[in-house]
């Protein structure tokens, strides 16, 4: 089993191994004393591992229950958040006691909001599901649902207790998730590890996804030991993030969100003016797209209201080669060109 320790404003550690899930509560056990336990996942996850997980923590002491919504990105919202938070209401759920939540990035998102905000915060703890919720959205304390005006554009930066990555729940994902979660383990080779995207354009990292998903960990450790709060460093983690969130919102989210960052690093290397032959390899190797599948024009106007914005200006980050990028800050006037260059127009 790997660890990964991260110290932000709470220290906590990020556990990578097989097995986890079974003893999820003894796990959770050694960061909060047993207490009672509210799960919020998704229906899909609920009905692979709801049973299994609160079987877990009620052998290690808690007082598990469980909710689940609907799945999918659509249901990454206030409704359904203000749902959470009545049903932690319902159960009398106290800011002493723990939420857990199971499932891929998006229950993992919003039930660490919910924690963020329910009792004015209490501690929660992530058990991710899928490869990119493992690798990215899982660790740092990044929580949030989405707005009509665009993704994750009301959240609150609130870190766990503990993380926990069951690389045997990895191993039994659908293809459309390991590809889902490779794009963000192409983006940490691109921003900061040569040997990780050679890895990923060889399927090489498959052979030992621990080690592999430990070293994502590690690097985005980093980044969020620098900039806990997006003000700095922690910006490089949204390579291909603005125009890849713009590509998920032109898709009504038909596109994933793997699906959306590869065609936005893609799109980012061609607006730094680097080959994106590359970083194309890498995606296709992973069976991920490349190639924007709208107008600059359209992605533009859907990047506008991107979270990232700030006043009349947004950073964009660019690759600048394998394993290095950089930051530039432009006025949003500057922005269409980019578009124009990333989509191959000009």
């Amino acid at each position: 089993m790997e660890r990964v320790r991260i110290e932000a404003s709470k220290a906590y550690e990020v556990l990578i191994g097989p097995g986890l899930m079974e003893k999820a509560g003894q796990w959770i056990a050694q960061a909060v004393k047993p207490c009672r336990a509210a799960v919020i996942t998704d229906d899909t996850v609920a009905g692979l591992y709801g049973d299994k997980a609160l079987k877990s923590l009620k052998a290690a002491g808690f007082a598990p229950c469980l909710w689940a919504f609907p799945h999918g990105e659509r249901q990454k919202t206030m409704a359904t958040l203000a749902q959470a938070l009545e049903w932690l209401g319902e159960m009398e759920i106290s800011r002493s006691d723990l939420v857990v939540a199971l499932g891929g990035g998006v229950p993992g998102d919003l039930a660490g909001f919910a924690a963020a905000v329910y009792g004015r915060g209490m501690r929660f703890a992530q058990i991710p599901t899928t490869l990119l919720a493992a690798v990215d959205s899982s660790v740092g304390g990044k929580t949030a649902v989405d707005l009509a005006a665009g993704k994750n554009m009301a959240g609150a930066f609130h870190q766990p207790e503990i993380v926990l990555c069951d690389t045997d729940v990895m191993a039994d994902l659908p293809p459309e998730l390991i590809r889902d979660g490779s794009a963000e383990m192409i983006k940490y080779g691109i921003l900061a590890d040569p040997a990780l995207f050679n890895a990923m354009k060889a399927g090489a990292w498959k052979a030992d996804r621990e080690s592999a998903i430990a070293r994502c960990v590690s690097i985005k450790r980093d980044y969020v030991t620098a900039d806990e709060h997006d003000e700095g460093k922690r910006q490089f983690l949204n390579l291909g993030h603005t125009f890849g969130h713009a590509v998920e919102k032109c898709s009504h989210f038909t596109l994933t969100h793997g699906q959306g960052v590869a065609i936005g690093m893609v799109m980012a290397a061609r607006a730094a003016g680097m080959d994106p032959a590359e970083i194309e390899a890498a995606c296709a190797a992973c069976g991920l797209p490349t190639a924007p599948p709208y107008p600059a024009a359209e992605l533009y106007q859907a990047a506008l209201r991107d979270k990232k914005r700030r006043g009349g200006k947004i950073t964009l980050v660019l690759p600048e080669k394998i394993g290095q990028c950089f930051l530039r800050t432009i006025d949003i006037a500057e922005l269409p060109a980019y578009f124009a260059k990333g989509t191959g127009e000009t």
